[in-house]
């Protein structure tokens, strides 16, 4: 009995020491195995930062992108050596993607003055309107809104034999255009209403049937960007307003005109702070009684403005005093009031100035030199 006691006590050792062992094997082998996994891990990690560490080149994706980088080598060549062989017309081969996009584009209308013959103006003395009759015969559009504009170029070309046809607007002219096409030159006004000058142009250029017609603006903008949106509209040339009277004469000459050089003296006029008797007059082509005519006319239609801009801008009506001083600055520059023609400039600048409203201010500097060049006017005639 004791025997038996003893040796349920040693298997009852036993089972515990060999559960204990197998613990600790079972601790082992999950150790070794952390520890395999962790130095695999840590031989790929830097494994991979030695490849970025590596100057950057293009890795093969697959197995046979050795072969494919072989062939691309020798496509190439191959390509290379048939860009080589000259088509018959002079035409490499290698260029036949850019042969087939300039057919797929027809290339853009030329709209500008190499589209017309156009002379060289030899040197001349000053012109007067005597001048004018070596074009007679000649037949020219006139599209402008500003009725002393008008009076100004139909005075200049008055018994030249040149025919001069008024628009009042784009749309005028264009009417007139459908009826009767016979005409040399365009004087084409920027800003007019209803259609613009632009929108006018564009239709022109965009008619063949007036191909032979030479647009030309006639504009106060004289900004690198307003000369090119004018060229790009179909607006051959430009003439600045005032027209000059030796302009309007070297773009008659230049698309119609004879090979006589003029020479001629200029009569001496009145000058005073608030009128430029002198360039009003070389405007009005030398014509005393002319530039009185234009100057009376000034008096009529623009006594009164002060007080149909000073009703405009106390009822914000912004792009009507706009249009006011856009006409006063071209009658202005004219008849050769720069006083007058600097304040209404300055005016029409301030109109954005909706907070302080300085054009209130300037409005009433406007009606001092109003004042002074009407006094000028009258004591001239």
């Amino acid at each position: 009995m004791l025997y038996h006691k003893e040796k349920i006590e040693e298997f009852i050792m036993f089972y515990e020491y060999q559960t204990e062992i197998m613990g600790v094997v079972a601790i082992l082998i999950v150790s070794v195995i952390y520890l395999i996994v962790k130095i695999k891990k840590e031989k790929k990690d830097a494994q991979i930062k030695d490849i970025e560490e590596l100057p950057s080149i293009e890795l093969p994706e697959d197995k046979n992108s050795n072969i494919n980088d072989s062939y691309d080598t020798e496509q190439k060549i191959t390509d290379e050596y048939d860009t080589q062989e000259i088509e018959p017309d002079g035409t490499e081969e290698g260029s036949f993607g850019e042969t087939l996009q300039e057919e797929k584009t027809p290339p853009k209308e030329d709209t500008n003055t190499s589209s017309f013959q156009k002379r060289d103006v030899p040197p001349h003395d000053k012109i007067t309107k005597e001048n004018f009759k070596e074009f007679a015969g000649a037949r020219i559009l006139v599209a402008e809104d500003n009725l002393i504009n008008q009076k100004v170029i139909n005075g200049l070309l008055a018994d030249s034999g040149i025919e001069v046809v008024i628009a009042d607007d784009g749309q005028v002219a264009l009417e007139i255009l459908e009826e009767d096409s016979n005409f040399t030159l365009i004087l084409m006004d920027a800003h007019m209403p209803r259609i613009d000058g632009f929108e006018a142009t564009r239709t022109i250029r965009a008619n063949p049937k007036y191909d032979h017609i030479v647009v030309i603006a006639l504009s106060g903008d004289t900004a690198a960007d307003d000369i090119q949106k004018m060229s790009d509209a179909g607006m051959s040339e430009h003439l600045e307003k005032p027209l000059r009277m030796v302009d309007l004469y070297d773009m008659i000459y230049a698309y119609t005109g004879s090979q006589n050089t003029p020479k001629v003296s200029q009569e001496q006029t009145i000058m005073t702070q608030e009128l430029d008797g002198e360039k009003g007059l070389e405007i009005c082509g030398g014509d005393k009684e002319f530039y009185q005519e234009i100057l009376n006319e000034f008096v009529t239609t623009y006594e009164d403005s002060p007080q149909k801009l000073q009703t405009f801008l106390e009822k914000e009506q912004m792009q009507e005093a706009d249009k006011l001083l856009l006409d006063l600055m071209g009658v202005t520059a004219n008849i050769g009031a720069q006083p007058l023609n600097e304040i209404a400039g300055t005016i029409k600048l301030a109109l954005n100035d909706t907070q302080e409203k300085s054009y209130l201010t300037l409005l009433e500097q406007y009606k001092t030199h109003l004042q002074a060049l009407i006094r000028d006017i009258k004591n001239y005639n």
